[in-house]
């Protein structure tokens, strides 16, 4: 219990970092800011500071795909949700305390399809990178896994914006609408379409690799 708490605490400070990082990056006080290379750069830092002890997920959908893959037991893929959930609320709340949300912005809206489209595709493509760097035998013990994770949320946000939220993770989305910049309906096909590509990311992994 005491080993699976800090692995919790480590995934909800991770997650937490994240949502704060995208909302002030979003919404920042001043015009100096580049939201995609904050967000790619806190999420690589944060799964190089924990990823040696919950394996730095700090996305449902990276757990999900990591309980599929056998990378995390099936009993502590719930703590590890509820730890991200948590944190992902509470860090949308800090913004929200922290830096003014436009009005508009709860207007933002996206083509059903192709947000699902783009967010399948990258989240699927985030959970094959995690799993493939970060779990499999070939590739243990490397020194880039972070790098490459923090790449593919940044390669992800610069591909899809003003596509879709660009969440690529359940917590995100549900900060997102916290911070009330997303509408309820698309949050939770968001939500939804995240979790089946972290599965997917997990099934075609089983087929690609040499574990």
């Amino acid at each position: 219990m005491k080993e699976l708490l800090k692995k919790c605490l480590v995934e909800f400070l991770g997650t937490f970092f994240l949502v704060t990082t995208i909302g002030c990056a979003l919404f920042p006080n001043s015009n100096m800011s580049f939201p995609p290379m904050a967000i790619g750069f806190i999420l690589m830092v944060m799964v190089y500071a924990g990823g040696h002890i919950s394996g730095g997920h700090y996305n449902p959908a990276v757990s999900l795909a990591a309980a599929v893959r056998g990378a995390l037991g099936w009993k502590d893929f719930i703590p590890y949700i509820i730890s991200q959930l948590i944190a992902g609320t509470l860090a949308a709340l800090l913004v929200k305390y922290l830096v003014v949300i436009p009005p508009y912005s709860n207007e933002t809206s996206f083509a059903v399809m192709p947000m699902i489209i783009c967010e399948f595709l990258f989240t699927f493509a985030l959970c094959y990178v995690v799993l493939h760097t970060a779990t499999s035998d070939d590739t243990k013990g490397n020194s880039y896994y972070g790098l490459a994770i923090g790449a593919t949320v940044l390669a992800g946000l610069l591909a899809t914006a003003g596509t879709c939220y660009g969440a690529f993770n359940p917590a995100v989305a549900l900060g997102i609408f916290v911070m009330g910049i997303a509408q309820v309906k698309l949050v939770a096909i968001t939500l939804l379409t995240n979790f089946v590509a972290g599965a997917a990311a997990a099934g075609v992994y089983k087929i690609t690799s040499n574990d």
